[in-house]
């Protein structure tokens, strides 16, 4: 997602109204609320299970949602961007991947076993960044936060019920396998967008691929698979409308209106409420009876994932370390090279889409030491917000 949305307009005057700032009641408010809507996608999929299946209610909710934000790009001149189809293309199957799994996971197992499972997806974007991105390497808290989270889900899996049986291939653990692949998915998705174009693209264009993959996956799988039964009854399109208009669309503009107006690190903390909320949601309105230890292994799979989307903030210290790197980063060079040559607007451009928190660092460290710091509010807020959008938990779209 493009989170950022500061003025590029150089000069020590540029106005500071626009910038992401501290969360506030309002912000705590609609991002629980969020949460909320985001934990009942699975709750509402299972509750008609009966009357229209989960995956062609995902074929038809993406579709509601594929027309909706096109209007939406064509009021505002969005159109997607001419070199980012290959990687768009990439991320649409693997979102359309990622409800496919969800779409058969919740036919074996319970709504809530799906929103646990499916929220491992920033432990598996930590591991494929770790190989794909040398400033993305593990530390030691990443570490052992992907071993207490891998704790958790062995528990989830070896407790329980699914798991007394002697069949390992009971319904209940395979559907808890394939909300665990649903993470994965997910959780490739993000390497996908940070690894290519769609880094820098507009989020509007991100959510137009994966509509556009899910919608073009599901609905012919629905089909060949005999999962096409869809009852039109008052309940079935109350859900329909739910998953489409509000889940697909409408919390999708509100995540996004947050994220322009609010810290994206302090706004990703809320997200993890959505398993904790899928899970209560489960047993109040769906009669579910998670297991204690399916329980206790979702309690380590928040407390892992946790520390994995945690990254450390370099203080005041470690000036003399951001000096060294300065020296090394050949990025940081170039945008001082540009803030020095005074075209800010070009230097701006290049701080929102910083390969890493490191380098931007680096360039802080080196604006000190040439005496620039402070100079240009618009560049300084910049450099924060990009800060803080590199250092905000790996979801990458609206959980």
């Amino acid at each position: 997602m493009n989170l950022l949305n500061a003025p590029s307009s150089p000069g020590p005057a540029a106005s500071s109204s626009n910038a992401p700032g501290q969360l506030d009641t309002r912000a705590m408010g609609v991002m629980t609320l969020l949460c909320l809507v985001w934990s009942l996608q699975q709750i509402s999929l299972k509750a008609v299970a009966d009357q229209a299946s989960p995956m062609l209610m995902v074929a038809l909710r993406s579709a509601v949602a594929l027309v909706l934000l096109a209007l939406l790009m064509r009021r505002r001149g969005e159109a997607p961007g001419p070199g980012r189809w290959k990687p768009g293309l990439a991320v649409g199957a693997l979102f359309g991947l990622e409800y496919l799994l969800v779409a058969e996971a919740l036919r074996l197992t319970g709504a809530s076993h799906v929103v646990v499972f499916l929220y491992t997806a920033p432990i598996f974007a930590a591991l494929g960044l770790h190989m794909r991105l040398p400033a993305e390497r593990l530390g030691g808290q990443q570490v052992a936060g992907i071993a207490v989270a891998f704790g958790g889900i062995a528990l989830a899996f070896l407790g329980g019920d699914a798991a007394s049986s002697a069949d390992a291939r009971s319904p209940a653990l395979l559907g808890d396998g394939l909300a665990l692949l649903a993470g994965a998915a997910w959780g490739a998705t993000t390497v996908t967008i940070r690894c290519s174009s769609l880094t820098s693209a507009p989020a509007t264009e991100t959510l137009l691929y994966q509509l556009l993959g899910a919608f073009i996956l599901l609905l012919p799988a629905a089909w060949l698979t005999g999962q096409f039964r869809f009852e039109s009854s008052a309940v079935v399109w109350a859900h329909l409308g739910f998953q489409s208009i509000v889940v697909s669309f409408a919390s999708f503009l509100a995540w996004c209106w947050l994220l322009r107006r609010y810290l994206a690190s302090r706004l990703g903390v809320f997200s993890f409420l959505t398993p904790l909320f899928g899970v209560i949601l489960g047993v109040a309105l769906l009669g579910e009876a998670p297991e204690p230890a399916f329980i206790a292994g979702s309690v380590l799979v928040l407390v892992g994932i946790g520390l994995v989307s945690a990254r450390c903030r370099v203080g005041p210290r470690f000036k003399a370390a951001g000096a060294f790197m300065a020296r090394t980063s050949e990025w940081a060079a170039k945008v001082l090279t540009l803030i020095r040559g005074g075209n800010t607007d070009a230097a701006i451009a290049q701080i929102k889409v910083a390969p890493s928190v490191k380098d931007i660092r680096a360039l802080e460290a080196a604006l000190a030491q040439a005496g620039l710091a402070g100079r240009w509010r618009d560049v300084d807020q910049t450099i924060a917000q990009s800060i803080d959008a590199l250092s905000a938990p790996r979801l990458h779209r609206s959980p």
